[in-house]
């Protein structure tokens, strides 16, 4: 099973998107705790991407 390209272009407007369903008042409360987990899972991707990109471009200086 081959692993999907995280896209942090894509996770970012899921992001956008999330904030926006969290600050609508007809977003039920169970609906904000799914949107939550999710949001966190996607900020941890998005953190270890940044990460990554960090290193490769650390590595590339020396």
């Amino acid at each position: 099973m081959s692993e999907k390209k995280f896209d942090y272009t894509k996770a970012v407007t899921e992001l956008d998107e999330i904030a926006a369903k969290v600050e609508d008042p007809a977003t039920s409360l169970d609906d904000i705790g799914a949107l939550v987990k999710r949001s966190k899972e996607l900020i941890e991707s998005c953190r270890k991407y940044l990460r990554t990109v960090r290193d490769s471009i650390e590595d590339s200086k020396e």
